[in-house]
């Protein structure tokens, strides 16, 4: 009877214990479930923000490109409005030297505006080398005073932009000098003679 009466206390506490683990283990779980659910939100919560701060990055960098250039264009309105005011003077002044000074004013005004916003002028000098990074070539000529590969002409300024090259400068370039044109010229003749001389 002991030993019945042991086995059924055994069996109770085996019993008990189970209970006990499977208790502790729905709490784990449902801790476990809280415990995802909370960062489930938490990570749900953070895509929105970052969804709504991708839209509003995107609508500030529109209105950043729509008015980027809104100070340029307040620098270049005076240069606009003296220019009109020279094509409608054009028609009732005399007095052209007064009006060709007021253009070259605006166009300087025009140009030293545009320096502000980085823009500068490629002005290449007659007699300095060519450079193909900041020269485009158009042609080219033989020239008494001007050393091979340089420039005897400028048809149109170059510009940079914060010093990249955003127009070449157009160019003629010098091929040789005329002395050495003619010298080179003259050269097969004379050889020409000499395959005579030497035939006769």
């Amino acid at each position: 009877m002991e030993e019945i009466k042991e086995k059924e206390q055994s069996l109770e506490e085996r019993e008990q214990n189970l209970k006990e683990n499977l208790e502790t283990q729905e709490e784990t779980k449902t801790k476990e479930e809280e415990e995802i659910k909370y960062w489930k939100d938490l990570a749900l919560r953070y895509a929105a923000e970052i969804e709504n701060l991708k839209k509003s990055l995107k609508r500030e960098k529109e209105e950043y490109y729509k008015f980027a250039l809104e100070n340029f264009f307040k620098e270049i309105l005076p240069a606009i409005d003296n220019l009109e005011r020279a094509l409608e003077a054009f028609s009732t002044t005399q007095n052209i030297e007064a009006l060709k000074q007021g253009v070259e004013l605006t166009f300087k005004y025009l140009v030293s505006t545009l320096e502000k916003f980085g823009l500068k002028q490629v002005v290449p000098a007659v007699g300095e080398p060519f450079h193909p990074l900041y020269h485009e070539a158009l042609s080219t000529e033989v020239h008494p005073e001007v050393p091979s590969g340089a420039i005897t002409k400028v048809y149109q300024k170059g510009y940079t932009l914060h010093d990249r090259l955003i127009r070449p400068a157009l160019v003629c370039v010098c091929m040789g000098k005329k002395e050495e044109q003619k010298t080179t010229e003259e050269r097969p003749e004379e050889t020409e003679e000499e395959n005579i001389v030497e035939n006769e």
